[in-house]
């Protein structure tokens, strides 16, 4: 492991990058906000595990590999934007076919399982973990296993914030669910929130 120096150089670079507004944070508030607290919660702990899936995949040198292929790089982006864009069209669509009353949620399970998805296939996440956790790394040291525990700090970290901006808008969600009306217009501003994100992804360039 790093020294005490560096770790803590570490926690302190992690926690502000876990606190500065990005992507996963407005995603998570968009599900909240079309589904409700569990869903929300359920997307925070699968964008934690897709967040898993690049640490790991960095250990043992696959995300590496990834980023150094424009091929690889395109085509992971690729699916992940269109991904992200059909679920935004999908919310938005739910949303305005159905009478305000009517409005229903996708299912925590659904949630779980998309926000895995999300995060699995976003390489700008491959290109994080790549670029942030090794230069707190010990090269005498076994370089595999000091990136996976520093991995899993970041993605607890991340995961704990997003926990908390769920029960922030699963507050504001509550307090307008007496409006249903309001409640299908966020669904819809959330599905357009998603499309957004998507389209984002998709002009992402491929770090040299």
């Amino acid at each position: 492991m790093p020294n005490l120096h560096t770790f803590l150089l570490f926690l302190s670079a992690a926690l502000v990058v876990a606190l500065t507004p990005g992507p996963g944070i407005f995603y998570i508030v968009a599900r909240t906000l079309a589904g409700g607290r569990s869903e929300g919660l359920a997307s925070s702990v699968g964008l934690g595990l897709g967040g898993l899936v690049h640490v790991f995949a960095g250990a043992v040198g696959l995300s590496a590999l990834m980023m150094a292929s424009a091929e690889a790089f395109t085509a992971l982006k690729i699916a992940g934007a269109f991904y992200l864009i059909w679920l935004g069209i999908k919310t938005w669509r739910e949303a305005w076919g159905a009478e305000p009353t009517e409005v229903t949620t996708t299912g925590s399970r659904r949630a779980f399982r998309e926000g895995i998805i999300v995060e699995a296939l976003n390489p700008k996440t491959a290109a994080f973990f790549l670029a942030f956790v090794p230069q707190f790394v010990d090269p005498a040291g076994d370089v595999a296993a000091q990136f996976v525990v520093l991995g899993l700090i970041s993605v607890t970290l991340n995961t704990s914030v997003d926990l908390i901006v769920t029960f922030w808008a699963a507050k504001a969600r509550h307090r307008l669910a007496h409006r249903p009306s309001l409640v299908t217009r966020m669904r819809q501003a959330s599905g357009a929130v998603m499309c957004s994100l998507g389209g984002a992804l998709l002009l992402a360039r491929r770090t040299s």
